[in-house]
């Protein structure tokens, strides 16, 4: 099992460059950033996690090109979105954003995805609530069509284009692995339907379960349960329950970096070295 790390890449922060080659010398395997393309002052749509929003989402940069410095500043570590907002991107200049990174990185990007929470951030970008999940899967498939076919097309609710060329083609083959965030059964189909992988948090979900009921559930859907990955994303820092995970056939756990400043966060990866390193 992998050990890698996931981090807001705010401007107040340690620079994402350094970062990533911090994590590659510690022996961490990966570095997944998160996006928020904007923080509407309405502020309608409660946090998640309770309480007042933390500053670091209307801070964050831009995680391709934050994902683009990481890939420069490395040789073999994994770039990754944790998670990008897919039904707030038009998908045929995404695809190509992604292609290109995929090619100049070596075949290093994982694309993780999800539908969002924010309802006032995705309806600035013209996506709503209600059908964000149908735009999602839509959004993948017509990139997909841009990156494996040699004139790709797509013609759907939300996306609609005739065959047109799209170059670069993504480094990795067919295209980088798609990984989906969240816990619930619909997220399963949905990864079982268009995915590669999954991308679950452990917060009151225990993602040992959730991989039993992931194989089984592809199993009955006819797709081999080996053609999916799962990595846990902010797993805690906790060797038995990092050992729980890999003796369950998990492929990888994502540790949360604090949102602290440079040499906070250097310490903190002081502490977890040692972890990297047993699971390198």
């Amino acid at each position: 099992m992998d050990l890698g790390a996931f981090y807001f890449p705010t401007d107040y922060g340690i620079n994402v460059a350094e970062l990533a080659r911090t994590l590659e010398d510690r022996g961490f395997k990966s570095l997944y950033v998160p996006e928020h393309t904007h923080i509407p002052l309405s502020r309608k749509t409660a946090f998640p996690g309770g309480g007042e929003l933390p500053k670091r989402y209307s801070h964050t940069h831009d995680p391709f090109v934050a994902l683009a410095f990481a890939a420069a500043a490395t040789k073999k570590l994994t770039i990754g979105t944790g998670i990008c907002l897919v039904p707030q991107h038009e998908p045929i200049a995404t695809a190509k954003t992604i292609a290109s990174l995929d090619q100049l990185s070596g075949g290093r990007f994982v694309f993780g995805i999800g539908g969002g929470w924010n309802v006032d951030e995705m309806e600035n970008h013209g996506a709503t609530y209600k059908t964000r999940f149908k735009m999602m899967r839509e959004h993948v498939l017509a990139m997909k069509a841009l990156w494996t076919e040699e004139a790709g097309s797509y013609h759907g609710e939300f996306v609609n284009f005739d065959a047109a060329w799209s170059w670069p083609k993504p480094r990795q083959k067919p295209h980088p692995p798609i990984i989906l965030g969240g816990e619930s059964d619909h997220t399963l189909r949905r990864i079982i339907e268009y995915c590669d992988g999954w991308l679950p948090r452990p917060r009151g979900f225990d993602p040992v379960a959730g991989a039993e009921k992931l194989r089984r559930m592809s199993s009955e859907k006819g797709r081999d349960p080996k053609s999916l990955t799962i990595t846990v994303f902010a797993a805690p820092p906790d060797a038995k329950v990092l050992d729980s995970y890999k003796k369950a056939g998990l492929q990888g756990a994502l540790l949360a970096i604090p949102d602290l400043d440079r040499d906070g966060i250097l310490r903190q990866l002081d502490q977890w070295t040692p972890l990297a390193k047993a699971y390198a």
